[in-house]
């Protein structure tokens, strides 16, 4: 394997194509100056050309189908293929947002029935699958805790009180929709502080965004506690549904006292995740909010000739929040992953992703120190850092892909000092917990005996440690533009070469 893959440019020749056109079965007829492009310089490939070099890029990647790759809060998990087919059957993948309700009553019934599968999930009223990302359906479920306010003339409640332990993008999204962040600390078992709350609830308060379980991947101990704080003071409660994975079929939200949370279908309902999308986090109301979820959700209505769906906005709806109806594919593949597992299937799914998080805590707990020695949930935080070696946190998750294995989410959350947020899933084996525990524990063992190796590391990669910070302010946007790069640095490695239970399989930096 060549220490570099050409781009398509390099691979170009004049003459060279993927395909013949047909001839053409209308009459010749010149193009007016002003519509004819300039040669765009466009590179001439053959079909055998192409597919080389898009597969030989797709095997640089790691993704989840790939290895283990336990991207702490972000839920990586085993997309079942069965759900890909079902979203590629015609009636689903054809299907145009502008066709007449009439014709597409079957993909208007299977948004009915995840709706009402939400709901019934998260413990909600009414559920809208409008907003088309975890974020986006922060940001929508904060305008509808802006409406009810409004409505009911409250405009001096303007602030939001987000814990030192909740989502990074809670505090953007408030103050994208207009309010401002009031950020309470953690106690020393990882729960949000009482008495903080406590000082921070008044008529100003508009409410709370919750992440629970937290980021420390702990349930909230007195979440009870916290709910009737808030709304004691006429504050609402949001509940960041991104650590779902945890809890579903064993707790509900809406139980909780939580008036409205979104649930991201790309985590906890095995959609595809990363990459930019497609996502989807439709947000769940109580009864209370329901009339201000965005539109249109999908109603039944009784007709002589049988039960007709139909779209509609809620009576209060602060509109659309998406174009159409949202990420149809991710609702189809959602829908049949709920369909297949079940109630049982999905609380035994939380249960396994529970009990494997513990597992490899409990494990890594003698190599690495976890600041909360307790039950975690879905997902733990142990401090990355070798202690007396000069190795962080990072040099640990880059040596981890000689291993074969993608890094945990690095130094976050903020509050625990070079942190590593590991979450398996529920998917995998006891077999690759194990090989990842080996992982771990050798890279500790390397980092005492030399430190220098982890902290080069990657070294069987084919590109190896990046300026990350130069990387992101200096954006390679085009394969042309990657011609002035040159190869990538050091030897290729070589065919079965490896280094520990990965060995042999080359992933990439990120």
């Amino acid at each position: 394997m060549h220490d570099t893959i050409a781009t398509v440019y390099e691979l170009s020749a004049p003459g060279r194509a993927g395909m013949d056109l047909p001839a053409s079965d209308v009459p010749a007829s010149d193009l007016p100056a002003e519509e004819v492009r300039a040669d765009c310089g466009l590179p001439e490939l053959s079909q055998l050309d192409v597919v080389r070099h898009y597969l030989a890029l797709s095997q640089r990647n790691f993704g989840v189908d790939s290895g283990f790759y336990p991207l702490g809060s972000c839920t990586m998990k085993f997309n079942p293929k069965v759900n890909e087919a079902i979203a590629r059957m015609p009636g689903f993948s054809e299907a145009h947002p502008l066709q007449p309700q009439e014709t597409v009553q079957g993909n208007l019934a299977l948004m009915f029935e995840l709706q009402r599968w939400l709901a019934e999930i998260g413990g909600f009223a009414g559920v809208s699958l409008q907003p088309s990302a975890g974020a986006h359906g922060e940001f929508t479920g904060l305008l509808m805790m802006r409406a009810f306010h409004r409505e009911r003339g409250d405009i001096k409640r303007t602030r939001i009180i987000i814990p030192d332990s909740a989502h990074g993008t809670n505090p953007a999204s408030t103050t994208m929709a207009g309010f401002t962040a009031v950020e309470v600390p953690s106690n020393g078992r990882g729960n949000i502080d009482l008495e903080a709350v406590r000082a921070a609830c008044n008529d100003t308060l508009a409410g709370i965004m919750i992440t629970n379980p937290n980021t420390l991947g702990l349930f909230e101990e007195r979440i009870g506690e916290v709910v009737e704080l808030v709304h004691a003071c006429g504050g609402l409660v949001y509940g960041d549904g991104a650590n779902l994975n945890a809890v579903v079929g064993i707790v509900r939200p809406g139980d909780l006292g939580f008036d409205v949370m979104h649930y991201n279908l790309h985590k906890t309902f095995s959609t595809p995740h990363g990459g930019g999308g497609p996502g989807s986090g439709p947000v769940g109301a109580s009864a209370r909010l329901r009339d201000f979820l965005p539109g249109p959700v999908v109603e039944m209505a009784n007709d002589p000739n049988g039960p007709r769906y139909r779209l509609a906005m809620p009576v209060k709806s602060i509109g659309r929040v998406s174009p159409f109806c949202g990420n149809f594919g991710m609702f189809v593949r959602a829908y049949a992953y709920i369909r297949q597992h079940g109630a049982a299937g999905l609380r035994a799914n939380s249960e396994h992703a529970v009990l494997n998080a513990n597992y490899l805590r409990v494990k890594l707990r003698d190599a690495f120190k976890v600041p909360f020695e307790r039950i975690n949930m879905h997902e733990f935080v142990c401090r990355g850092a070798v202690d007396g070696a000069g190795v962080r946190a990072l040099d640990v998750s880059k040596r981890l892909l000689d291993y074969g294995f993608h890094p945990p989410t690095n130094y976050f959350p903020l509050i625990v000092p070079e942190a590593l947020m590991i979450e398996p899933t529920e998917t995998e084996s006891k077999p690759t917990l194990d090989a990842f525990v080996e992982a771990m524990t050798a890279i500790t063992k390397e980092a005492r005996s030399d430190p220098a190796q982890v902290k080069a590391a990657p070294h069987r990669t084919p590109v190896r440690r990046l300026d990350e910070v130069k990387a992101a302010r200096e954006l390679v946007l085009s394969d042309r533009a990657a011609l002035s790069l040159g190869p990538l640095p050091g030897p290729a490695p070589q065919a079965g070469e490896g280094s520990g239970p990965g060995g042999g399989r080359r992933r990439r930096d990120e």
